[in-house]
């Protein structure tokens, strides 16, 4: 490891770690991290810093080092979600319903830990590039609060842009790389059904509306399969299907709603008139009369070539193990949005501890072992300094 980086981080870790068990007691949701927020700005401009905070008043922009060279810019995460916590931690949620399920408390403490770090080395006038630190609102949400800070401006004058996700699938002191596509491209879907309803008894006599839904439950994912390449990656899955109350009427309405998932950029620009255009041929000869709403989520996350070479430097300087491969996931995430104006790439935390079991993002027992936040500092303190 850097030797800069290895003896801050015996010096400081344990602040590090102090700020992310404050940022995991009082988790907050998508656009309401207003303390969060406040605790960033607090951390920063005690480090000597000038922090901004973004125009929507949650998330926060900083940049640090010399202004007349390229500029990197580091993105964190800092929303909760609408998840119990069942960890048992003595600095667990307070919170009711709301927890830090997703690492986000862990990518907030490692970025304030790397602007800590880097502005001590550019006061020392060793930093050779510019940096700015990203705290992002909502991503949580779709479309996902990156469209937000982009619109203020935040990849203006910016050369390339990395982030780090926490992976409980992956051992303490690795990180995961992998070039080209990481996330899949996430969309939803709302179908909601109409038609004159009736008796059970004589369904030849009107539309059965309930037939039709299970037909396009059925048939979408199916039909999908056979109109998109399969190397794309591309799945969809419902997770809320409403209609009727009573055992003997064919109801006159129903609603279903589901996720259209895909790995590849160009079949993503291609879902939304296939899938409408799938569930109108479906629903046509049964009679019912559909109305589609379709939300267009994020794109995948693809890595940089180039990127992910810098990010392999950083993190052979951690340890001659510290690399491993990582799949790419069907799961969305909004930093594609940023990939979308300067490249960049993101890395897999493993933050597993070894022993016990994987508990996965978003469950309510969710935890990491908090010596990956030292890892996480050093894989992008390293990529700054490596640059």
């Amino acid at each position: 490891m850097n030797p800069v980086i290895e003896d801050w981080l015996a010096a400081n870790l344990d602040q590090v770690i102090a700020l992310r068990r404050e940022i995991h007691a009082s988790p907050e949701l998508s656009m309401a991290e207003t303390k969060t927020t406040a605790t960033v700005v607090r951390v920063l401009t005690e480090a000597g810093l000038a922090p901004t905070v973004l125009p929507k008043g949650t998330g926060v922009v900083c940049d640090l080092g010399p202004i007349d060279a390229p500029r990197i810019g580091l993105r964190a995460d800092l929303d909760g979600l609408p998840v119990p916590e069942q960890t048992g931690l003595p600095f667990a949620s307070r919170n009711e319903g709301v927890s830090h399920s997703c690492g986000h408390d862990a990518h907030a403490a490692i970025l304030m830990g790397v602007g800590m770090l880097l502005n001590e080395i550019h006061k020392a006038g060793d930093l050779k590039v510019g940096v700015r630190l990203l705290f992002q609102a909502a991503e949580e949400v779709m479309p996902g609060g990156a469209l937000d800070a982009i619109d203020a401006g935040v990849t203006d004058g910016l050369s390339r842009i990395f982030a780090l996700h926490c992976d409980p699938h992956l051992k303490v002191g690795t990180v995961g790389l992998r070039p080209g596509p990481l996330t899949s491209a996430a969309d939803r879907v709302e179908v909601h059904l109409h038609g004159p309803g009736g008796h059970s008894s004589r369904p030849h006599l009107t539309s059965d509306l309930v037939y039709a839904m299970g037909a396009i439950i059925t048939g979408l994912p199916g039909i999908l399969s056979r109109r998109v390449d399969p190397r794309s990656g591309t799945v969809m899955a419902w997770g809320a299907v409403h209609s009727g109350n009573a055992p003997n009427a064919i109801p006159q309405e129903g609603r279903m709603r589901g996720t259209v998932r895909t790995g590849d950029h160009e079949t993503w620009q291609l879902l939304e008139p296939l899938v409408r255009s799938v569930i109108g041929e479906i629903a046509a000869p049964l009679g019912v009369a559909c109305d589609i709403t379709y939300f267009r989520g994020v794109p995948p996350v693809v890595n940089d070539v180039d990127s992910v070479q810098m990010l392999r430097h950083a993190v052979a300087g951690i340890g001659p193990d510290a690399e491993v491969d990582t799949p790419q996931s069907p799961g969305g995430e909004d930093f594609a949005w940023y990939l979308e104006k300067v490249p960049g790439a993101m890395a897999r935390l493993g933050v597993w501890s070894g022993t016990g079991p994987m508990c996965d993002l978003h469950q309510p027992n969710f935890d990491i072992d908090e010596r990956a936040l030292g890892v996480g500092i050093a894989t992008l303190a390293g990529v700054v300094l490596g640059a």
